[in-house]
């Protein structure tokens, strides 16, 4: 019996007076960043019937205008260059003034993400027909993996009983399973970005993701998004500067605000800034909204942007490590831990003191997560790694979410503590609870997972 199939097995009705979470579209530039990641695909079939394929995404418009610039769209074998512009809904083009619009004459795809019960059109000041192209719900639902809820109490669940007399064998088969499942949905992840993009520029999105670190996630994407991998390498001793701007993170009197001994570095980024502002600025309407409270002092975007450009200054090496077939874990690990800069290895922010110590720019519990969320499910997909490789790997502190699964899934933190040492046991009961805890309204009371378990062997 597989996990997809406990998953499967047991169909439970609605509760009568259940309050589900309306399914609410992401904000527009998540939707793009989804989009531009090659998340839902590049193969689609537009609302008149024609064959639909994406052959370049383009480049990000950082101003007013269709969403990208410079994409290549196959229609029916056809080539057509131009614009792309995601919209909510059809309507969506004529309430914001894109018909009249001569910014949007050149547009060659308009993406929808909620289809029209009426037929509808897309044209252009010059009364040009545009092809649209509706992502469906389920082609959403697959491209986020976002459950209708976002936290479940972390209390003992029902499914407590069960998993305690659940031979020690089964509940490991049980978590191998769960592991392997959601490894393999992370590769297919990685896949798609890889060939929207290329496998440096998925490494990169990846990189940042995992620096972003659950607040900042998809806002790190995002700015590794909107700078290529090849323009930054293309001239290195200006992509950290260009990083921050990008991000939004610089000003001119910005140096007035730090304390003396970190002048002379922001003068330095605001000067090469300063000469490539006009191609990397974004207007106030598409600025990355980073999320700036409620985090860690080493969780900071600015720390975290620092160490992306201290990555990025040893691309090759990293590269080599990460990729490297087969794949081996420490080596990487090592390195990441090793990383240094100036700057950034003894400050939170742009404007803060110098601390004592000496701050890791990759620790080690983050090397962790960008191996079991990104590096390894690749490697075994690839056959670059075997599960029994992965298995082995030990993680010594459980983030919050982690102990959150353990608490519901086994009662408590001391209950559960044999299934905390090991990174795949981690992934598995994330999926779990992604799987289970999370779609379940009804205070576990009408979930299936502990029913289903009587089933596992």
């Amino acid at each position: 019996m597989t996990y997809l199939f406990l998953m499967e097995t047991i169909w439970h009705p609605p509760l009568a007076f259940e309050e589900r979470a309306q399914a609410v579209l992401p904000g527009e530039l998540e939707l793009q960043a989804l989009w531009f990641g090659g998340a839902f695909g590049r193969d689609f079939r537009s609302t008149d019937g024609r064959s639909v394929r994406i052959v370049q995404f383009g480049e990000w418009n950082r101003s007013a205008g269709p969403d990208f610039f410079q994409a290549a769209v196959e229609l029916d074998g056809v080539v057509k260059t131009g614009a792309l512009e995601l919209d909510p809904d059809a309507a969506a083009w004529e309430a914001h003034g894109h018909a009249a619009n001569p910014a949007f004459r050149d547009v060659v795809l308009h993406v929808l993400f909620q289809a029209d019960a009426r037929k509808t059109f897309t044209r252009t000041c010059e009364h040009r027909d545009v092809p649209q192209v509706v992502i469906s719900e389920n082609q959403l639902a697959d491209a986020l993996n976002r459950p209708p809820r976002e936290v479940a109490i972390a209390h003992p669940g029902r499914c407590v009983y069960p998993l305690k007399n659940l031979s020690a064998g089964a509940l490991a088969g049980l978590l191998d399973e769960a592991a392997r499942f959601r490894a393999a949905a992370k590769a297919r992840r990685w896949l798609r970005t890889a060939d929207a993009h290329g496998r440096d520029a998925a490494l990169f999105q990846s990189t940042a993701e995992t620096l972003g670190y659950g607040g900042n996630a998809w806002a790190l994407r995002l700015l590794a998004q909107r700078l290529p991998l090849a323009v930054l390498k293309a001239d290195p001793a200006a992509a950290e500067a260009i990083l921050f701007g990008a991000a939004g993170f610089l000003a001119p009197d910005l140096h007035e605000q730090a304390p003396p001994d970190t002048r002379d570095y922001l003068r330095g980024l605001w000067d090469t800034w300063w000469k490539h502002r006009s191609h990397f600025e974004v207007t106030p309407e598409r600025a990355i909204p980073w999320k700036l409270h409620g985090q860690r002092p080493a969780n900071h975007p600015h720390r975290r942007i620092g160490a992306l450009a201290a990555v990025l200054a040893v691309w090759p090496q990293y590269r080599r490590l990460a990729l490297a077939r087969p794949f081996k874990v420490k080596p990487l690990l090592d390195f990441l831990q090793a990383l240094e800069h100036p700057f950034w290895s003894r400050r939170h922010t742009l404007t803060s003191a110098q601390t004592a110590q000496r701050l890791a720019l990759f620790g080690r519990n983050q090397g962790l997560e960008l191996v079991a969320n990104q590096l390894a499910p690749l490697a075994i997909h690839e056959d670059a790694m075997t599960f029994k490789d992965f298995h082995k790997l030990r993680h010594s502190a459980p983030n919050e979410k982690v102990r959150r699964c353990a608490i519901r899934l086994f009662g408590s933190l001391a209950l559960a503590q044999p299934w905390l040492r090991r990174v795949a046991h981690h992934q598995a009961m994330l999926q779990i609870y992604h799987d289970f805890c999370l779609e379940d309204f009804s205070d576990c009371h009408q979930c299936p997972f502990p029913e289903q378990l009587t089933q596992w062997k």
